[in-house]
């Protein structure tokens, strides 16, 4: 832009110096010291046209500038005001017009970005209501002694302050990561170790359930660079849904193995599967299959602590084929 400024005003500057010279002749002329009648008019019918182009030509460069600079000093004070919605004429020089472009994509994206925030807060209170209902009814109850302070009525009170718990542990990691923050304590794991002492984890689970657990992890499978407790908690965040999802008689498989540099570790069951149109958003926040009896921010975690580490998630799905949760990683340095 200061390029094309600056021969708009060599060119101004030219006419300007054009028309100056004309009237100096013209105050030299009067003054007797040229003579030359005729060439008088001349240079004076010269120096009113080129002084009128000039003034033609500066009215018009600054309206073509100064119309689309006024449009986006009108949207930043809307943005300001919080007026996200604001938008602006792509017009004007080429600059301007690449500058009226990118408002309006920091406005679409602040939009975007202050929708999906009103829809979170709304999330988190439905998440919040609950086990807060529960514990608050469960509590009158007995207070009112219409319930006997025993174990068996205590016990929802407890089973809904561990969800929120769960829920304030959940949320907290998920800002960490959307804001950068995660600290992550990185170090060699071994693959084959971690992944039996996550089924390990689950074997009681899963025999109740009537689902069998199988690992299939390659022997030569290098270890990878991550944070073993935040990947032990991403390990079996996919196990368990894996277990919610298999039917009686099921099984969750997990496997492991080396893929173009990268390991992939994959979850797979032989349930129900995830409907197509859920399928895209499923790593999205507050996002469950009607069946589902989270909270909807496990997966959405998984994805975010696997990006911090540089790694990315995937998911394949079929409805009564099951799904698989794949997961790659970097692999660990040499020593």
């Amino acid at each position: 832009m200061a390029r094309r400024f600056g021969c708009a005003a060599g060119c101004l500057l030219l006419v300007f110096v054009s028309a100056l010279t004309a009237i100096v002749w013209l105050v030299l002329s009067a003054a007797g010291v040229v003579s030359s009648a005729p060439f008088t008019i001349i240079v004076a019918g010269i120096a009113v046209v080129l002084g009128t182009l000039a003034v033609v030509a500066a009215v018009m460069a600054l309206r073509r500038v100064a119309t689309p600079i006024s449009s986006l000093i009108a949207g930043a004070r809307r943005i300001e005001g919080g007026d996200y919605s604001a938008r602006v004429p792509v017009r004007g020089p080429s600059d301007l017009r690449s500058l009226a472009r990118a408002f309006n994509e920091m406005s679409s994206r602040l939009e975007a970005e202050e929708t999906r925030r009103r829809s979170v807060l709304a999330d988190v209170a439905h998440e919040l209501r609950t086990p807060l209902t529960i514990i608050r009814s469960q509590s009158e109850a007995i207070a009112d002694s219409v319930y006997p302070p025993d174990a068996e009525h205590m016990a929802p009170i407890i089973a809904a302050t561990k969800a929120l718990e769960v829920l304030i542990d959940d949320l907290r990691t998920l800002t960490l990561a959307e804001s950068g923050s995660l600290d992550l304590k990185r170090e060699p794991v071994d693959v084959d170790v971690l992944v039996n002492e996550t089924l390990d984890a689950f074997r009681a689970e899963a025999t109740d359930a009537g689902v069998t657990l199988v690992e299939r992890v390659d022997a030569a499978i290098p270890p990878v660079d991550a944070d073993p407790a935040r990947l032990r908690g991403v390990m079996g965040n996919l196990v368990s849904n894996a277990l919610a999802h298999s039917r009686r008689g099921g099984s969750v498989t997990v496997e492991g193995r080396a893929v173009d540099g990268t390991v992939r570790l994959t979850v797979r069951d032989d349930g129900e599967g995830i409907p197509a149109d859920l399928l895209p958003r499923i790593f999205d926040r507050f996002v469950k299959g009607s069946s589902s009896t989270g909270s909807g921010l496990g997966l959405a975690i998984v994805r975010d602590v696997i990006e911090a580490h540089g790694g990315r998630v995937s998911a394949e799905s079929a409805p009564a084929q099951g799904t698989a949760i794949h997961v790659d990683l970097p692999v660990a340095a040499e020593p």
